[in-house]
């Protein structure tokens, strides 16, 4: 992974070098070395920790699952491989986080243009080291597959990896389903990162890396028994600060050993990620640990021991990291070159890291203790936590029970708009306050309805489903992108040095490609935003979705991103990849609304009763006739869909309205500049037809001369 360097030049730029030796001298005596064997180090102590954990609890574990011993090499394998899994995700998802936000690759001209940019040499190698990790990361995510069946059955690893056993495992075991969801994702991401030579492929692989964990996220003790939807949600944040954390420092320390170009900026900007990953980590391990296990049995229990274990390998990471900002930041920030001691220190620290991995694993295979509520009904199975009361225009909005998923969204959306409001005033410039007005509302209308009644109730009842779906993709957005979010960060943040790119070059480079171009012409963006109306109510993909915590998770974030998408290119002020008129947008919102309509009048008239035995097992403690409110909720579509519609129909018309105003006024001005020299040209033409002259004969005259004129 490390064949190739990028060494610092005296004029901040960067020059490519090959190793052709181990340990490469540059001329101040620093060395370039090789990563790989520290990635060893880290996995294997990650999974020495795990396995060795794990096999002290082995026998307890057993007796509760009540499962026979499955071997030695399925007791000591499944533990370390999903040590050394998680090590290898987070390596990925550091690595391609370096070649995306910390590592600047080449400037095209002289100046960044991240649409056309390579990779720089230390770039390559970081995108290449990610590509790797996540094909590693595949091959034991199928691994990890047999290695469960084994597990559970309590078979020899020998008899469960045959064959025949994989089909019924699959079915019966949703964690096996996971290890093989995410294995899909990490061949998806890694086998096209091989090839990825270009900055504009990274933030996808980025993202991608993101998604290879969170299948395995889904499932487990977090996603089981009562405020399973607390669980689930604070082990996926949980997972996501992991990954930055540990696979961020893994990358930066590669960079420093590869004396790559810049590193007092990478080292300044995974500062601030670690600071906002180590609060992250902390306050969604605290509230996991307690959704799962009361605070008598942490000191009392098997499990509780491991979680406060976890807790204290924590904070050791935070005492190091402050170690960092007081010895290390101030040191490389005189000499960016000074890479000794932050690498010795971050190699400890991640040593640490490793550690807490191998402890947070071995979770995995200890039973918790008794829930704190042995006996939950139904519904709080299903959903998570129990209704009590039938839902009304009032008490929606007494009921609350924070979502963890899109209510933090919703505060670190409004926090960094605010944290942009401070950067443009430091700068002395000012914003539209409406502006920002419809940015905040929409972060408040986002949380509450997600958290009051209405998010509540929306997996029990289809007609507040709607309700929520409505809100979530035709609301919400509106609300935001009038806030021209894109635009606060374009005038707050400068564009960076060359060969430095920040925030400015990456909100250009997400707008200007051709991705975004296609996902925002017109034909494909109303297809995307009415496609998932008729999809998932007219196939069978809305049971599924709704008696899962996962699919009510998935819907509310499509929900949100492609009504997002949508109204931005119909209404949004930001900046676009092109730029459409008024009437252009008009017509292909006239285009969409019958659809749009007829989707409601449908869901109204329709028969069958959509995901029947999943309300029907709710058992809920008010009487509910699901035809009428899959009928109420179809009227709800319809009214809904139509209202947000035309309030964007009367915007865009007064838009074409102030072009033509524009267009007039421009014509106006230029007629009395010059006389009107247009309507006197095209009032001549017309007397010459008057007068038998065909205008194309005049107009091949003054191009090319009558005939025999030598200009033909």
């Amino acid at each position: 992974m490390d064949e190739q360097a990028e060494v610092g030049s005296p004029g901040g730029g960067s020059v490519p070098i090959q190793k052709t030796v181990p340990d490469q001298e540059r001329n101040d005596g620093s060395t370039v070395r090789p990563t790989w064997p520290l990635y060893l180090l880290f996995l294997l102590v990650a999974g020495t920790v795990g396995a060795w954990i794990s096999w002290g609890f082995l026998s307890g574990s057993l007796a509760a699952l009540g499962i026979p011993y499955p071997g030695a090499f399925t007791t000591i394998s499944l533990p370390f491989f999903r040590a050394v899994g998680w090590m290898l995700a987070a390596l990925s998802a550091g690595s391609f986080l370096a070649s995306t936000f910390l590592i600047g690759p080449r400037t095209v001209d002289g100046h960044n243009d991240l649409r056309r940019a390579a990779l720089n040499a230390d770039g390559s190698i970081a995108a290449r080291t990610g590509a790797v990790a996540a094909v590693c990361f595949g091959l034991i995510a199928l691994l990890m597959i047999p290695l469960v069946f084994s597990d559970v059955s309590g078979q020899p690893f020998s008899v469960a990896v045959q064959p025949a056993s994989w089909p019924i495992g699959l079915e019966q075991l949703a964690v096996a389903r996971a290890w093989l969801w995410s294995a899909v994702f990490a061949f998806i991401v890694g086998l096209p990162g091989l090839l990825s030579r270009h900055w504009i492929t990274q933030p996808l692989l980025l993202v991608g890396s993101f998604f290879m964990v969170v299948p395995l996220g889904l499932e487990g003790h977090s996603a089981s028994g009562g405020d399973h939807d607390y669980g689930t949600n604070s082990l996926l944040w949980h997972l996501v600060f992991m990954l930055l954390w540990v696979g961020g420092l893994m990358a930066l320390i590669a960079h420093c050993r590869r004396l790559g170009p810049n590193l007092d900026l990478a080292v300044s900007r995974y500062s601030k990620i670690a600071s906002f990953a180590l609060f992250g980590m902390a306050m969604s391990g605290v509230i996991n640990a307690a959704v799962r296990i009361q605070w008598s049995d942490w000191f009392t229990t098997t499990y509780g021991l491991l979680v406060v274990t976890k807790m204290a390998g924590v904070i050791v990471l935070a005492g190091l990291g402050l170690l960092h900002r007081v010895l290390t930041l101030p040191r490389i920030a005189r000499d960016p070159s000074n890479s000794r001691l932050f690498a010795r220190l971050a190699i400890v620290e991640v040593l640490v890291m490793a550690a807490v991995t191998g402890i947070a694993i071995s979770m995995g295979r200890t039973p918790p203790p008794p829930p704190r509520n042995p006996d939950l009904s139904v519904m709080a199975i299903e959903i998570g936590y129990a209704l009590e009361k039938q839902p009304t225009l009032s008490n929606v909005f007494t009921m609350w029970r924070f979502d963890i998923a899109l209510g933090t969204i919703a505060i670190l959306l409004a926090a960094a708009y605010l944290r942009g409001l401070y950067l443009l005033h430091r700068r002395g410039k000012r914003w539209s306050h409406l502006r920002t007005f419809w940015w905040m509302l929409g972060c408040f209308t986002l949380a509450v309805t997600v958290s009051s009644g209405i998010g509540m109730n929306m997996p029990a009842t289809f007609s507040m489903h709607m309700v929520a779906h409505m809100i979530l993709s035709m609301v919400v957005p509106v609300f935001l992108v009038l806030g021209a979010p894109l635009n606060l960060i374009l005038e707050a943040v400068d564009p960076g040095e060359p060969g430095r790119p920040g925030p400015h070059e990456w909100v250009l480079a997400m707008v200007n490609n051709p991705l975004m171009n296609f996902i925002m012409h017109p034909a494909v963006n109303t297809v995307q935003f009415i496609l998932i109306f008729y999809f998932l109510y007219l196939t069978p993909l809305y049971e599924l979705m709704v008696s899962e915590h996962a699919g009510h998770l998935i819907m509310n974030f499509v929900f949100v991103i492609s009504g997002y998408v949508y109204y931005w290119e119909m209404i949004g002020p930001d900046i676009k990849p092109v730029e459409r008129t008024h009437i252009s947008r008009l017509a292909w919102l006239v285009f969409s609304m019958p659809f749009h309509l007829f989707f409601g009048v449908y869901l109204m008239q329709l028969r069958d009763i959509l995901a029947e035995d999943f309300y029907l097992r709710l058992d809920l403690p008010w009487e509910v006739d699901l035809a009428y409110d899959q009928l109420v909720g179809g009227g709800i579509a319809w009214a809904s869909g139509s209202f947000p519609l035309i309030i964007v129909f009367g915007y865009l018309f007064r838009g074409w309205f102030k072009e033509e105003r524009v267009k007039e006024h421009a014509y106006e001005k230029r007629a009395a500049e010059t006389d009107d020299i247009d309507m006197t040209e095209y009032n001549e033409m017309l007397s010459r037809i008057n007068q038998g002259h065909d205008p194309q004969e005049d107009y091949f005259n003054s191009e090319f001369g009558p005939p025999g004129s030598g200009k033909d």
